[in-house]
């Protein structure tokens, strides 16, 4: 087990929240007890109380990640709808358009002077044939206007599922930006808190303890795995997916992107993705899952000195870097599909 000294040495810019600054705002809004800061906190205290803070805040940006994928696929979907309902659309234009004929004709009189016309002229046979046509003139209107409401029903029906889309798209968006508002604050409010509870030493530790990785894969999971051990050093910065910074499950979706497999920007979602696999089963590139409810993610970089080590985006303040697989409660170990 690490000692105090080398947990604070072991990270950069080293993450805090409730130390001696702890204001009581950031506390309420993290849900985190409010009352005197203890004089000279111990870095085993500081980071204890970072690691309460964080954990509930990284829940909260990965549902922001989750609800940022939904809002693309229904962007996504509201686009291929409105493409597919287009020729009904114009169906609809060009019977609205033949109406507006037939009321601009009634409107004018022209079908009254018509039939007077064939019945002040030709003979008894001529007149029953000419206003056999008149008949027929008048049931294609009707028929004809008919078929323009029928059209318009039609596209009314397929419409509402579209219009109720973007109108659930605009209250998402919405709510989205509200919150992404919130978590900037409280991030922002983080950085601060760390800066009086640290201060500005910008000390960084070691952010590859081992080899990374600890061997060397062929195929694509080589690619995987070398691609996350050179993001090392990289800013955390919660929904970002590279190439400058990453969140957790932002730098195993852009390491995984090299071997072309997608995966969703959302740790819970990642899982979800592929199949489980054991401890034992571990090689370079699996992933690896923590707490009850799947809020962080990390990359398995192999097995160097007795340890399992990965490559994660800790948190906000932080960098990429190695650490211990066991350095948070550990749910369970998954492999992408190829």
């Amino acid at each position: 087990m690490a000692s105090d000294h080398q947990r604070l040495t072991a990270r950069s810019a080293p993450r805090t929240l409730l130390a001696a600054a702890v204001g009581a705002g950031l506390a309420a809004a993290l849900g985190l007890p409010a009352g005197p800061a203890a004089a000279d906190p111990t870095v085993g205290e500081i980071e204890k109380q970072i690691d309460t803070a964080w954990n509930k805040l990284e829940p909260v940006i990965e549902q922001h990640n989750a609800v940022r994928t939904q809002l693309a696929d229904k962007r996504r979907a509201a686009g291929a709808f409105e493409e597919k309902i287009k020729p009904l659309a114009g169906k609809v234009d060009a019977a609205m358009a033949r109406v507006g004929q037939f009321a601009s004709v009634r409107y004018r009189g022209g079908n009254v002077n018509a039939m007077n016309a064939v019945l002040t002229s030709g003979s008894p046979t001529s007149l029953v044939r000419q206003l056999g046509i008149i008949d027929q003139f008048a049931r294609r209107q009707s028929a004809q206007v008919a078929d323009a409401a029928r059209l318009r029903a039609q596209y009314q029906e397929k419409k509402a599922p579209l219009d109720a889309l973007i109108a659930d798209l605009a209250k998402s968006e919405a709510a989205l930006k509200l919150r992404e508002d919130q978590i900037n604050a409280e991030v922002k409010n983080l950085e601060k808190m760390r800066l009086k509870a640290y201060g500005n030493s910008g000390g960084t530790g070691s952010l590859r303890p081992a080899p990374c990785p600890a061997t060397y894969p062929g195929g694509p999971v080589g690619k995987v795995i070398r691609f996350a051990c050179s993001q090392i050093g990289k800013p955390y910065v919660w929904a970002a997916e590279g190439p400058g910074s990453y969140d957790c499950s932002g730098l195993t979706l852009a390491a995984w992107r090299q071997a072309g497999v997608g995966l969703p920007h959302n740790a819970a979602a990642q899982r979800r993705a592929m199949r489980s696999v054991s401890k034992s089963e571990l090689r370079a590139g699996d992933l690896v899952f923590y707490y009850g409810d799947l809020h962080h993610v990390a990359i398995y970089a192999g097995k160097s000195g007795g340890v399992h080590w990965m490559v994660h985006a800790p948190s906000s303040g932080d960098v990429v870097r190695m650490a211990h697989i066991d350095e948070q409660p550990i749910h369970s170990f998954g492999r992408p599909k190829f």
